[in-house]
């Protein structure tokens, strides 16, 4: 994997707003950085992992920001209860804040619900942006005021921190959608997701495609440089849907290239 690629992967992301979230927002774009960053990533990250490891190495290399603590586990009763995932200060202003991070993928069932904040499910249908917004108010962010806390963070750290929020999404809703969405949904637009049998029934001559790892979600299919035929891609995504997995395909037609799910249910 290209490292300086998946990093502008990761600054070219959407940040959910706080006014869909309802936490302080922290953009990566506060970040102010010198040099572009060269490092070694860990090649059996898994996606939330690898991503939370770039924002780490960016957050160190920035001129602004100091790393207090990152990635610190909390634990009550013998067993782990959550995990911080940074507290880092202002280096001008000495403003601490405890940053919680997130790298999601969402698709847009307009079915669900007429308030468009709970139709945002993931691929397979067993997450959600809602259930993780719950999971972040009620259990990631109350873990800094745990009374276990204190034993790993320096209470004048717990005291005066404030909390923010970088939700990192790429949303996607159903092929040929035409209703217009919230505009902080818009902007995370990243493509669309389709049935596996409509599909298999559009026009694939003169395309072809790809079914990016897991880890490889969120780059640009621009720089992908294996493809494959229709004929092969639907033997690939046909050994998905019988499991009911969801896949991330990549399409390139000519010289413009597209992303889409396409989905079991």
């Amino acid at each position: 994997m290209e490292i300086k690629s998946r990093i502008a992967s990761i600054f070219k992301t959407s940040n959910l707003e706080s006014s869909i979230t309802g936490f302080p927002t922290f953009n990566l774009s506060k970040l102010e950085l010198l040099t572009e960053l060269e490092f070694l990533l860990p090649t059996n990250l898994r996606l939330g992992h690898l991503v939370e490891k770039i924002v780490s190495e960016l957050i160190k290399a920035s001129t602004n920001y100091k790393m207090l603590y990152e990635n610190i586990q909390i634990d009550y009763n013998k067993k782990t209860i959550g995990e911080i995932d940074f507290i880092i200060e202002n280096i001008k202003t000495k403003k601490l804040i405890h940053v919680e991070l997130a790298y999601k993928f969402y698709l847009y069932d307009p079915n669900i619900s007429s308030d468009s904040i709970n139709n945002w499910i993931g691929p397979n249908r067993n997450d959600s942006l809602q259930k993780k917004l719950e999971k972040l108010k009620k259990k990631q962010f109350t873990l800094l005021y745990h009374k276990c806390a204190k034993s790993k963070i320096n209470k004048k750290i717990i005291d005066n921190a404030s909390q923010s929020l970088c939700f990192l999404v790429s949303l996607f809703i159903p092929f040929e959608y035409k209703a217009r969405l919230n505009p902080n949904y818009e902007k995370a637009i990243e493509g669309y997701y389709i049935k596996f049998e409509k599909f298999i029934s559009l026009d694939h001559s003169e395309k072809t495609y790809y079914l990016p790892l897991k880890n490889e979600w969120g780059m640009p299919p621009s720089e992908n440089e294996t493809w494959t035929d229709f004929n092969n891609i639907k033997k690939l995504v046909n050994k998905s849907i019988l499991i009911k997995k969801a896949p991330l395909c990549w399409q390139k037609y000519k010289d413009s290239f597209a992303m889409f799910f396409i989905v079991w249910w």
